[in-house]
C-alpha cells in the first residue's frame, strides 16, 4: 500500500507501508544506529516523534520479547530504506512488520532515507507525518504544521510508570535469558568487605522514572544494587523515607523545561543522597543545578557519537538520544562539564565539585550499542560506598 512522509516545512516522499495502516505524526528525527531497531522502538525517549534509520536494510532479525527496552514500543512511525520482510535471527519470533502492527505503529519504506537525513540535517528536525489514509501531501503539510512540537509539552507523564515496583532483573546470558534474583538475594547486604554482586547488593537504590529503559536498571542490579523505581512524580521527601543509599535520575522524552515538578523534586534531593543522572535525568539536574537547556538543530541520536572524558581523557563511543542539552555557559559554581562531544562540543556529563552528584547525557547501558561506558555505573556505587563509610 502506498504511503506518504510529509514534514511541516513542505517536503514530502512518497514510499510503501509496513506496519499498521493510518496516520502517524510526530517530529521527525534520524538514528545513525546500524543495529538495535527493536530497543529504539521501544525506548520511551522517543515518545511524540518518528524515527528515520540510516542503516538502509532493517527487519532482517525480527522481534522478540527479550530485546524490548520497556513494555511497549513508544515510537510514532517508522522510516525505513527498505523493509526486510523475512527474518533470518534464530532469536526472532516475529517480523518487525507484524510487531508494528500489532502495536499500532505506522511504518514507510522505499524512501530516499540519504535525502531526508541531509534535509533533516540542514533545516533541522521538525514536525512531520506518515500516511496511508491520502494522496495528498499538502493536506499532511498542514496537519504536521498544525502538530504542538515537543517544546513545552510534558512527555514524561505519558511514559512513567503509575506505582513503585521493586527491580529483580539482570543481564542476559546465553541458555540462561535474564538472571533473577532469588527471594533470598532481595535484601541488602551490610557486609562491607564484600565486593557487590547481582546476588549479593549492597546498596539500596530509587530510580526516578522519567522514562527508564530495562537495561538501565539492569546494570545497577548488575553492579550491586538493589533497585526501586517509582514514578516522576515522587516527593522528595517521600523517597528519602525509604532511606536509598542513592538516587538515580533516569532517561526520558522530550523537554526538561516541560517537567518543572522534576526539578524541584530533584532540587529537595540535592545534598540528601549521592544522584546519579542519565539522558533527561542529567537535564533535569542541570536545571536542578541552576542551569539552562536548550533544543539542538536535529539532536543525537544513535549509537556511534564520540565523547571524551575530561576527568581521565579517554575517549569513548557511545549511545545516544536527546533532543535537548544543558547549557554550559550557565553552568557556575560548584557544577563543572565532565564530559563533551567531540562532534559538536555540547555538554554530555556534568559532576558537583562538592557533592556526590554526577550525570551524562549519553547512554551507558549499552543498548543497543558500545560497552565503552559502563564504568559509569561502578562510578556510581563506589561513590555510595564512600558516603556510607
Amino acid at each position: 500500500m502506498k504511503a506518504i512522509l510529509a514534514l511541516a516545512d513542505g517536503q514530502s516522499y512518497v514510499g510503501r507501508s509496513f506496519g499498521a495502516q493510518g496516520e502517524a505524526v510526530g517530529e521527525v528525527l534520524f538514528n545513525t544506529s546500524m543495529t538495535g531497531y527493536q530497543e529504539i522502538l521501544t525506548d520511551p525517549s522517543y515518545e511524540g516523534q518518528i524515527v528515520a534509520m540510516t542503516y538502509p536494510e532493517i527487519g532482517n532479525v525480527g522481534v522478540n520479547p527479550e530485546d524490548a527496552e520497556s513494555r511497549k514500543p513508544y515510537v510514532k512511525g517508522f522510516i525505513v530504506k527498505e523493509y526486510s520482510p523475512m527474518p533470518s535471527s534464530w532469536r526472532a519470533t516475529q517480523s518487525l512488520h507484524d510487531y508494528m502492527k500489532g502495536h499500532g505503529i505506522v511504518g514507510i519504506e522505499g524512501i530516499d532515507t540519504r535525502s531526508l537525513v541531509r534535509h533533516i540535517r540542514d533545516q533541522g528536525a521538525q514536525e512531520g507525518l506518515i500516511s496511508t489514509l491520502t494522496d495528498s501531501p499538502e493536506e499532511l503539510v498542514a496537519k504536521a504544521k498544525a502538530s504542538p512540537g515537543l517544546v513545552g509539552r510534558d512527555l514524561v507523564k505519558e511514559v512513567t510508570c503509575q506505582e513503585p515496583y521493586d527491580w529483580d532483573e539482570g543481564k542476559w546470558e546465553l541458555g540462561r535469558g535474564y538472571k533473577k534474583r532469588s527471594a533470598g538475594d532481595q535484601g541488602v547486604k551490610k557486609r562491607r568487605s564484600k565486593a557487590p554482586s547481582f546476588d549479593s547488593p549492597r546498596f539500596f537504590v530509587v530510580a526516578y522514572d522519567y522514562g527508564i529503559k530495562f537495561n538501565i536498571l539492569r546494570n545497577l542490579a548488575e553492579s550491586g544494587c538493589k533497585v526501586k523505581v517509582v514514578p516522576a512524580g515522587t516527593a522528595a521527601e517521600e523517597v528519602l523515607a525509604m532511606n536509598p543509599n542513592g538516587i538515580f535520575l533516569s532517561n526520558g522524552p522530550g523537554d526538561p523545561d516541560a517537567v518543572p515538578y522534576a526539578k524541584e523534586i530533584v532540587q529537595r534531593l540535592i545534598g540528601k543522597k549521592p544522584i546519579f543522572g542519565i539522558c533527561l535525568g542529567h537535564q533535569i539536574l542541570g536545571l536542578a543545578l541552576g542551569g539552562r537547556t536548550y533544543k539542538l538543530k536535529f539532536g543525537h541520536h544513535g549509537g556511534n557519537q564520540p565523547v571524551m572524558d575530561l576527568t581521565t581523557r579517554k575517549v569513548e563511543i557511545t549511545t545516544q538520544n536527546h533532543g535537548f542539552a544543558v547549557d554550559a555557559d550557565s553552568l557556575q559554581g560548584a557544577v563543572e562539564v565532565t564530559h563533551v562531544n567531540l562532534n559538536d562540543r555540547t555538554v554530555e556529563g556534568l559532576a558537583h565539585r562538592e557533592l556526590p552528584i554526577f550525570s551524562v547525557q549519553y547512554h551507558p547501558e549499552s543498548s543497543p550499542g558500545p560497552h565503552d561506558a559502563s564504568y559509569l555505573f561502578r562510578r556510581f556505587t563506589e561513590m555510595m560506598g564512600k558516603e556510607r563509610r
